[in-house]
C-alpha cells in the first residue's frame, strides 16, 4: 500500500522527487549561468568560440533525452535510469569543478577536464529529463487525478525555484569569493556539484517508498521500425504494385492499421516542428550573447548595489512565474472577449514575433553599447595615445600625416586613441617632440593592429619617450582595468581593494581587474605622509584606467586617465528584451507542448516529446554555426537572427493555415474492432500519459 502524507492523498514518495528536481535544476542552471564567462575569463577563449561551445553543450543536453527514454522504457526502467545517469551527472560536475582549479595541470588539462565534465553533465541531465516527471506521475493511483495535477504544479515550481536561486547565487560565488588569486569558478561549479550529489542521495533515500512500473517497451522504436519497413517495402515493390494512397500504407503487411494511422498523425505534427528550431536559436542566447552584452553595460543600481552580468539570466525564471498566471487569467480571457480565435498555432506564431522583437531590442541596445568600445586598428595601422609628463605642453610630428596636429597638454587625459598609419606589418617611426622650442627625436617600433601609449617626460639630457603596449579589450566580467605609472625615484606598491600593484620607478605596472567602487584615502608602501590619502575616485564598469603618480608640492598625487570609456548603457535596458523573450516563451513553448500532446494519440506522446526536445537541440546548432562561421558584428548578428525568425514565422503561419486540428480519441471509434482488452489498456495508458504530459507542458523548456 502506498504511504500517504499525513492528512492528504499525496504519496510520501513525491517529497523526495520534488526535492531531487529542485537540487538537480539548481545544479544545472547554476553551472550554466557562469559557463560563458568561464570560457571567456578562465579558458581565455574569444566570444565566438565561447558562444559556440556553450550552445554545443546545450544542444547535446537536448539530444540525450532520446537516449534516456530508450534506456528507461526498454531496459532499466525509470528508477534505475535516474540513479545510474545521476551518478554520471555527479561525476561530470566533479570533473568540471576540478578543471576550474588553476593548480591542477596546465591550460590543456583544464580544457580537457572541462569538456569531459560538460559531456558527462549533458548525458546526465538529458538522460534523466524524460524520466523524473513521469516517474513522479507514476506514484499516484488512478483515483487521485486531482492530486497528480497539483503535484505537477509543485514540480514546476521546484524547477523554476531551482533555476531562479541558482542564477542568483552562483554568480556571487564566482565573483565575490576570491580563490587562487581570481574569480572562484571552482566554487561556482563545486556548489552545483554538491547540490547534484544531494539530489542523488535524496532520491535514493526514498527508494523504499516508490511505486515502480517495469519497462513497457519504447514506442519510439516501434515507430522507427514501422517507418523503416514502409520505406524498404515501397522501394522493393515500387514497380510490381500500384501506388498506395500514403507511403506509410506500404507497412500494412506487417503493422496494424491503427499504428500506421497514429504515426501519420504524429508525422503531421512533426512537419510543423521543422521551422521551430529558429525560435530556440534566439531563446537560448540569454546565457551566451546576452550575458556577454550585459558584461559591457553599467551594472550598478545606486551607489551601493550592483549585479553580476550572469545574474541577468534570473529575469527569465522570475518573469515566467509572473507571466504564466497573467496570460492564463487575464490576457487570454480578454482576447477571447474580443472574439478573436486564439488557436494554439496562432499563439506560437505570436511567440515567434515576440522573440524577434526581443532581438530587435537587443540590437538597439548593442548599437549603443559598442560606442564605448575601442575598435582595434585595421591592418597596416596602429592606435596611439600620448601622456605628457614633461611639465609643459609639447608638440609632436610624425612622418607623413600627423595624427596629433594640436599640442599635447601637460597631464591631460587623452580624449581617444588616434590612428597611426604604418603601411606595413611593422615599422620604426621617427617622432619629433618639441618642448619649449627645443625639438628632440624618438624612435620606436610599432606593429599593426596594436594599441600603444607614448609617455613623454623630461630629464636633464632632454625630452625622453617611453612606448607601452596597451590592451583595449574590455573586461569580460565587466570589472574595470587599472594600471599605474610611477614617476617617483623609488619603488612602491599600492593595494586597491583586494588587488596589489607593484610599481618600480619609471615603469608602468601591468593592468589588473579591480572591483567597481569608489576608491579614496589609499596609502602606498612608502613610509611617508606624502604617500597617503590617494584618491582614485570612481573606477566604473568596463573602463580601463591609467593612473600616473607624480609628486606635487611635497605630496604624491594620482592623475587618473580613462583609456577605454566606462560602460554608459545601463543594464536595465536589457529588461525589455528579457520581458519580450519570456512572453514569447509562454506563447510558444507552453502552447506548443499543449498543442503537440493534444494532437497525438496517447501512446505516441513520448515520441512527440522527443521531437520537441530535438527542436531545442537543433536551435542551439544554428547558433553554433552562426557564431563560428558568420563572423558578423554583434548588432548585425542580433538583427540577422530577428529577421530570420520573422521569415520563419511567416513560413510557419502558412503551414499552420493548411493544418487541420484532429481529435486523437476518434481513433477509438474508428477501430472498434480492436479487442476489449487492448482498448481498455489503451484508455488506461491514455489517462496516465495525458495527465503527465499535459501538466509537463506547463513547464516549458525548464524540464
Amino acid at each position: 500500500m502506498t504511504k500517504k502524507l499525513c492528512g492528504t492523498n499525496y504519496p510520501t514518495s513525491i517529497c523526495f522527487i520534488v526535492v531531487n528536481e529542485f537540487c538537480e535544476r539548481f545544479s544545472y542552471y547554476g553551472m550554466r549561468a557562469v559557463l560563458t564567462l568561464y570560457f571567456l575569463t578562465y579558458l581565455h577563449w574569444d566570444k565566438d568560440l565561447s558562444t559556440a561551445v556553450y550552445h554545443a553543450f546545450s544542444s547535446l543536453c537536448y539530444f540525450t533525452p532520446i537516449l534516456g527514454a530508450l534506456i528507461a522504457d526498454s531496459w532499466l526502467g525509470k528508477f534505475k535510469t535516474i540513479i545510474y545517469l545521476s551518478i554520471i551527472y555527479v561525476i561530470g560536475h566533479v570533473v568540471k569543478s576540478v578543471g576550474a582549479i588553476p593548480t591542477v595541470g596546465n591550460s590543456d588539462a583544464h580544457i580537457a577536464l572541462s569538456m569531459l565534465g560538460l559531456i558527462l553533465i549533458a548525458f546526465g541531465t538529458g538522460g534523466i529529463k524524460p524520466c523524473v516527471a513521469a516517474f513522479g506521475g507514476d506514484q499516484f493511483d488512478e483515483e487521485n487525478n486531482k492530486e497528480r495535477q497539483k503535484f505537477f504544479s509543485i514540480f514546476y515550481m521546484s524547477i523554476n525555484a531551482g533555476s531562479l536561486l541558482s542564477t542568483l547565487i552562483t554568480p556571487i560565488l564566482r565573483s565575490d569569493v576570491q580563490c587562487f588569486g581570481g574569480d572562484c569558478y571552482a566554487l561556482a561549479f563545486g556548489v552545483p556539484a554538491a547540490l547534484m550529489a544531494v539530489a542523488l542521495v535524496v532520491f535514493i533515500a526514498g527508494s523504499g517508498l516508490y511505486k515502480r512500473n517495469p519497462p513497457q517497451g519504447n514506442v519510439l522504436l516501434d515507430v522507427c521500425r514501422c517507418i523503416g519497413f514502409a520505406i524498404r517495402n515501397r522501394w522493393q515493390r515500387r514497380r510490381s504494385e500500384s501506388p498506395r494512397k500514403h507511403w506509410l500504407d506500404w507497412a500494412e503487411e506487417k503493422y496494424s492499421k491503427r499504428l500506421i494511422q497514429e504515426i501519420k498523425m504524429v508525422l503531421r505534427v512533426l512537419v510543423l516542428y521543422i521551422p521551430l528550431p529558429m525560435f530556440w536559436a534566439l531563446f537560448d542566447q540569454q546565457g551566451s550573447r546576452w550575458t556577454i552584452q550585459a558584461a559591457r553595460m553599467n551594472l550598478a543600481f545606486g551607489d551601493s548595489f550592483s549585479i553580476k552580468p550572469d545574474q541577468m539570466q534570473m529575469l527569465n525564471a522570475l518573469l515566467i512565474l509572473l507571466f504564466v498566471p497573467i496570460f492564463d487569467l487575464i490576457i487570454y480571457p480578454l482576447v477571447g472577449l474580443c472574439r478573436i480565435n486564439i488557436t494554439p498555432l496562432r499563439k506560437m506564431a505570436t511567440g515567434m514575433i515576440f522573440a524577434a522583437l526581443a532581438f530587435g531590442a537587443a540590437t538597439v541596445v548593442e548599437v549603443n553599447v559598442v560606442k564605448t568600445v575601442v575598435d582595434p586598428a585595421p591592418a597596416g595601422n596602429c592606435l596611439l595615445q600620448v601622456f605628457n609628463l614633461a611639465g609643459s605642453d609639447v608638440s609632436l610630428t610624425f612622418p607623413g600625416n600627423n595624427p596629433f596636429p594640436e599640442p599635447i597638454k601637460y597631464l591631460r587625459d587623452p580624449a581617444e586613441y588616434e590612428m597611426v598609419p604604418l603601411e606595413a606589418p611593422s615599422k620604426v617611426l621617427t617622432i619629433g617632440v618639441t618642448l619649449n622650442g627645443k625639438t628632440s627625436e624618438c624612435y620606436h617600433l610599432f606593429y599593426q593592429e596594436k594599441a600603444y601609449s607614448l609617455i613623454l617626460f623630461s630629464e636633464t639630457t632632454g625630452i625622453q619617450c617611453k612606448l607601452v603596449e596597451d590592451s583595449i579589450k574590455k573586461n569580460d566580467t565587466g570589472d574595470p582595468f587599472l594600471r599605474f605609472y610611477n614617476t617617483l625615484p623609488e619603488m612602491m606598491d599600492l593595494t586597491v581593494g583586494d588587488v596589489t600593484f607593484l610599481m618600480p620607478s619609471d615603469h608602468m605596472s601591468p593592468s589588473k581587474a579591480v572591483e567597481r567602487a569608489e576608491y579614496s584615502d589609499l596609502s602606498c608602501s612608502l613610509q611617508s605622509e606624502k604617500c597617503s590619502n590617494l584618491n582614485l575616485g570612481l573606477l566604473d564598469f568596463g573602463a580601463s584606467y591609467t593612473v600616473i603618480l607624480v609628486e606635487e608640492a611635497g605630496n604624491i598625487v594620482a592623475h587618473k586617465m580613462e583609456d577605454v570609456k566606462a560602460n554608459n548603457v545601463h543594464v536595465a535596458w536589457q529588461i525589455p528584451q528579457y520581458t519580450m523573450i519570456t512572453a514569447g516563451e509562454v506563447l510558444f513553448s507552453i502552447t506548443g507542448l499543449e498543442f503537440s500532446y493534444s494532437q497525438a494519440p496517447a501512446n505516441m506522446k513520448s515520441v512527440l516529446q522527443g521531437g520537441w526536445l530535438l527542436t531545442v537541440a537543433f536551435g542551439n546548432v544554428i547558433v553554433l554555426i552562426v557564431a563560428e562561421g558568420a563572423g558578423l558584428e554583434q548588432w548585425v548578428e542580433f538583427l540577422l537572427f530577428a529577421c530570420l525568425l520573422l521569415g520563419v514565422c511567416i513560413i510557419f503561419s502558412i503551414m499552420a493555415c493548411f493544418y487541420t486540428y484532429v481529435d486523437p480519441d476518434q481513433l477509438d471509434k474508428i477501430y472498434m474492432k480492436d479487442s476489449v482488452v487492448e482498448e481498455d489498456n489503451h484508455e488506461d495508458m491514455k489517462s496516465k500519459t495525458n495527465d503527465i504530459h499535459l501538466k509537463n507542458a506547463g513547464t516549458g523548456t525548464r524540464l
